[in-house]
């Protein structure tokens, strides 16, 4: 799970609202290395996440918003040197932009609520989708499964 203070009035794991976020405030909230990658389209060091190898049940949130992105059983092993997954949790949670920049032509994407970089999309994945959603880890946060079952719990006895 991610280290930083998620203490601010848009990080939420329930929320699915749009958000407009001011880049500002942002850079006040997010550790650089976050705001780096979120906000100015930055790449982290390959192999410099610790979701890289990760084996851990769960689902993966950004760690700007709290959107949902990825469930863990569809992270793979891509040798790429980034946390990497054949499919988003839904459609709605991945906002696809074309990126044709550094002279190649890729896809971004970015979270579907809050419009953070989270990394690009690739062709060469494994069945059933043959896409590699490769993601820098740094724009991660994870929630192992029976936290998120536990906290679920909690919020339908509220």
């Amino acid at each position: 799970m991610s280290t930083f203070n998620k203490d601010n009035s848009f990080y939420s794991k329930s929320k699915t609202d749009k958000l407009d976020l001011d880049n500002k405030e942002l850079k006040k909230q997010l550790p650089a290395d976050v705001y780096r990658v979120a906000r100015e389209k930055g790449t982290e060091s390959p192999w410099s996440s610790s979701f890289e190898t990760s084996k851990e049940i769960g689902t993966y949130y950004c760690a700007v918003c709290g959107n949902a992105l990825f469930k863990s059983d569809t992270k793979f092993e891509s040798g790429c040197g980034w946390p990497s997954f054949y499919e988003a949790i839904s459609k709605e949670s991945i906002i696809y932009t074309p990126d044709n920049s550094h002279g190649m032509k890729r896809v971004e994407v970015q979270c579907g609520r809050c419009e953070a970089h989270l990394g690009h999309l690739f062709e060469d994945g494994p069945p059933p989708t043959g896409l590699r959603y490769c993601i820098n880890g740094v724009i991660l946060d994870f929630e192992k499964a029976r936290e998120a079952e536990k906290n679920y719990e909690e919020k339908q006895g509220d």
